[in-house]
């Protein structure tokens, strides 16, 4: 029977890692704290480094009993009469011959003799008799009686450091001996705290003394600007010797002349000599206010709604915080991310950990959305996070792999690695993550274990039996067998390698797993918390979206009050929908949220703005190419997607169709139902509503069909690419596709009433009245149109086959010739192309 090396390692007493150096050292074939030993390697280990069992005293065996039982009988006794404060305790532990055991008398002699040597350097002593008359006399050291052997050393400064600031020296005598002995304390009062003590001083005190306290304490700093100023608006600082003057517009004369420390008729005055009219409560331009600012040396900032202020360098976040932190982490759950390709078993493993069936509720039996769970193993939780398999949805498992701790990549037994599984593990190694592979489908015929260890082995990754350091589980879904293998290594991955920890009580902080619109609850997030405790009634923030929590809910659906770190759960309360990956944090109100979601959103629109701004080189060949593209097909779409990750996935899946034909322009893509909103965006724009996992609105039917919208909604993401490269496709022109149906030869030519007619002899297929036909000589295409009469003896014919013979006419052409071939042609309209 083996045995791991961490658990060899605590019953021995070694650290894993020194255990592991130990036995490379040795050349044992061990790789990680989790590789195994034989049975006879552990107790020899245990031998070498495990505890050694005392040794016998001299007196032979019967000695250590008779040295125990005497140590248990006489300690107890010589304890009897002492305090059960200094009581000695009763040691069993089996004593060396010649070793020294205190009685309980000797212990409380020493801590008798102690006490009286460091009696004096007690902070607020209890009163002894010996000591009542110092403390009533001039504090001076050489006048003091002795009351215990003191050291010649001096107290130490940290005693000294707090005294100083209620009891500020009046004399140029060290102050530490007047807060020390200087005001009585009663004999029943507890030491106060160092700072001050509890009571005023009895001694007489300079009258300056706590006056003056303040200005010694104050720290040295620039005196601030006095300036007056009538609005909150406006705020002046001074860097330097320069006065910069902050406010939000309008600039007000009154306010603006406050700052600079004019009277407002003084300032109206300049603003008369410039040819500008203004009274008191009056605004002025930017411009002007500027350079009147100029002109008093100071300088003018204009805040406008929306821009960010400088951060002072006072309001810096200090230090202190992030060393308390430090030492409030605790250990949290692991978050486990479940990777792999499409089909290969991701959801069906995760149903059998969690007991439950989703794969089954999904459309097509395909995860397209990110699912957080939470589950208990062992009196322990894990956290997981499903992301889907298909290849649209890369984005959404790059995500899920940048938020978790350990990544299990899922291989099927009978597959091996596919492509998306080639990409999970990329995502994984970029996140710099722990990895486990699950060896899914065990059970299915034609798996083949040692092929998967083989690929991996070419992808870097090797197994662990095979020498490497990834843990290797092989699972079965679908007959839940070796589940428990699989959480254990999680686990051990967890506690060896991560150990992960996070601050409880610091401000919550993680990120969006998935963000939609709920009927009756509004824009909602599914959220998982990185850092502290996300709480009922916190204010968060998300770029520009924020929420104030009013409820949150579990992965069962139950809710809940407060989300500890690794916890995922839906918050309901969001002003918006965030962007899926996006990190929020807690700030102290709704209000601060709402202020700095505000400031992202005009940041936002500026950035917009500036790049719409921006002069466009035009040149006669770009002009030329926007004419053509206004002159090509083009399809608008509007996407209406339920949650934001499936936005992003299937925007992605819309631009990745390229055709030199037919282009495609996505004219909104949002998140929610189908709404009247829509409908009227898309008549106006000439665009097609697609609804990805999502219903309509109560009346968007009718008012599509009037507006003539076309309205369509998917929930597998493929059909979905695929209905659209139709859509593309039926913007173009029917090709036109000729069909032969037979031939004729011509024999003979007759002459009609109004022209010749052709004798002939059908050689092959048939001829149709009434159908495209073409006339050939030789290789010369010398006619085409169609057969006006066709003819058999003397009656009208509709068709006529091979080896019989006709007369053909054909509308608008005379010029038949011996040897002529006739053929009749079928055109076909078929769909073009992309």
């Amino acid at each position: 029977m083996s045995i791991r090396l961490h658990e060899l390692a605590k019953k021995i007493g070694m650290d894993n890692k020194e255990l592991l150096a130990l036995l490379k050292g040795r050349q044992y074939p061990v790789k990680t704290v989790s590789s195994t030993v034989d049975k006879i390697t552990a107790e020899a280990l245990e031998q070498e480094f495990g505890p050694k069992p005392p040794a016998a005293p001299a007196g032979g065996p019967a000695a250590p009993a008779a040295a125990a039982a005497a140590a248990v009988e006489t300690k107890p006794a010589a304890a009897a009469g002492e305090p059960p404060a200094e009581r000695a305790p009763a040691f069993t532990t089996h004593l060396p011959a010649g070793v020294f055991v205190r009685s309980a008398q000797d212990i409380a002699r020493e801590k008798e003799e102690l006490a009286k040597a460091n009696r004096p350097q007690v902070v607020f002593p209890a009163p002894r008799p010996a000591a009542s008359p110092v403390m009533r006399v001039t504090p001076t050291v050489t006048s003091r009686p002795p009351l215990a052997p003191r050291p010649p050393v001096a107290p130490p400064p940290a005693r000294q450091a707090p005294m100083p600031a209620p009891f500020p020296p009046p004399v140029s005598r060290p102050p530490a001996p007047l807060p020390l002995f200087g005001a009585p304390v009663p004999a029943s009062a507890a030491p106060p705290p160092p700072p001050a003590p509890p009571l005023a001083p009895p001694l007489p005190v300079p009258a300056a003394t706590p006056h003056s306290a303040p200005p010694i304490s104050r720290p040295l700093a620039v005196p601030p600007i006095p300036v007056h100023v009538s609005t909150p608006s406006v705020s002046v600082t001074a860097a330097g010797d320069v006065k910069i003057i902050h406010l939000k517009p309008p600039v007000i004369v009154r306010d603006f002349a406050t700052a600079l420390g004019l009277k407002p008729f003084k300032l109206i005055s300049e603003l008369m000599e410039m040819g500008i009219f203004a009274s008191m409560n009056q605004s002025i331009e930017e411009a002007v206010a500027v350079q009147i600012a100029e002109r008093h040396g100071c300088l003018l900032e204009i805040k406008h709604r929306g821009e960010a202020a400088a951060p002072a360098p006072a309001k810096e976040a200090p230090e202190k915080p992030v060393e308390d932190e430090s030492k409030s982490l605790v250990p949290r759950p692991p978050v486990v991310c479940i990777l792999g390709h499409v089909d290969h078993g991701k959801t069906s493993l995760l149903d059998a950990i969690r007991k439950a069936h989703v794969a089954a509720g999904e459309a097509g039996g395909i995860t397209q959305h990110i699912g957080a769970y939470q589950v208990e193993f062992k009196g322990r939780k894990i956290t997981f996070l499903d992301t889907p398999g298909h290849a649209a949805f890369n984005k959404m498992r790059a995500r899920g792999a940048s938020v978790t701790d350990i990544a299990v990549l899922v291989v099927a037994a009978d597959d091996g690695f596919m492509p998306q599984t080639d990409e999970a593990l990329k995502h994984a190694q970029n996140a710099k993550v722990a990895l486990i592979v699950a060896v899914n489908k065990m059970d299915v015929k034609g798996a083949n274990l040692d092929r998967v260890k083989a690929q991996m082995q070419e992808r870097g990754i090797p197994p662990e039996d095979w020498g490497g350091e990834t843990i290797t589980v092989p699972v079965s879904a679908t007959k839940e067998q070796g589940i428990t293998e699989l959480l254990d290594s999680i686990l051990l991955q967890s506690d060896v390698l991560i150990q992960p920890k996070a601050n409880p009580k610091a401000p919550a902080a993680g990120a969006i797993i998935e963000s939609q619109i709920d009927v009756g609850r509004g824009p909602t997030a599914t959220v998982i918390v990185q850092r502290g405790t996300l709480r009922t009634g916190d204010a968060i923030v998300c770029g520009p979206h924020f929420a104030k929590v009013r409820a949150m809910f579990d992965d069962q659906g139950e809710a809940v009050k407060e989300a500890p770190p690794s916890t995922p759960v839906k918050v309901i309360g969001w002003s918006g929908t965030p962007d899926s990956g996006a990190l929020f944090t807690a700030v102290k109100n709704a209000r601060e949220a709402e202020r700095l979601a505000e400031e992202e959103q005009a940041r936002l629109r500026k950035e917009v703005t500036t790049a719409d701004s921006k002069p466009k080189e035009v040149s006669v060949e770009k002009l030329f190419a926007e004419i053509a593209a206004s002159q090509a097909k083009v399809l608008r779409i509007v996407l209406k997607c339920d949650v934001s990750g499936s936005v992003e996935a299937v925007r992605q899946v819309l631009e990745g169709i390229k055709s030199q034909k037919v282009s495609l322009e996505i004219v909104a893509a949002e998140v929610g139902l189908v709404s009247k909103n829509d409908v009227q965006l898309a008549a106006a724009a000439g665009a097609v509503i697609v609804g990805f996992n999502t219903r309509l609105e109560n009346g968007v039917t009718p008012l599509a069909k009037h507006h003539g919208v076309r309205v369509e909604t998917y929930e597998i993401i493929y059909e979905l690419g695929d209905q659209v490269r139709n859509m593309m496709a039926d913007l173009l022109e029917p090709e036109l596709k000729e069909i032969k149906q037979g031939a004729a030869e011509v024999r003979q030519i007759f002459p009609v009433a109004k022209g010749f007619a052709a004798g002939c002899l059908v050689t092959e297929g048939r001829v149709n009245r009434n159908a495209a036909a073409r006339v050939r000589r030789g290789k010369e295409v010398m006619f085409e149109g169609r057969v006006g009469t066709l003819r058999r003896f003397k009656d009208d014919a509709n068709e006529v086959r091979a080896g019989l013979e006709c007369g053909i006419r054909l509308d608008g052409f005379d010029g038949y010739q011996a040897g002529d071939v006739i053929e009749c042609l079928e055109i076909q309209k078929v769909r073009a192309s992309l």
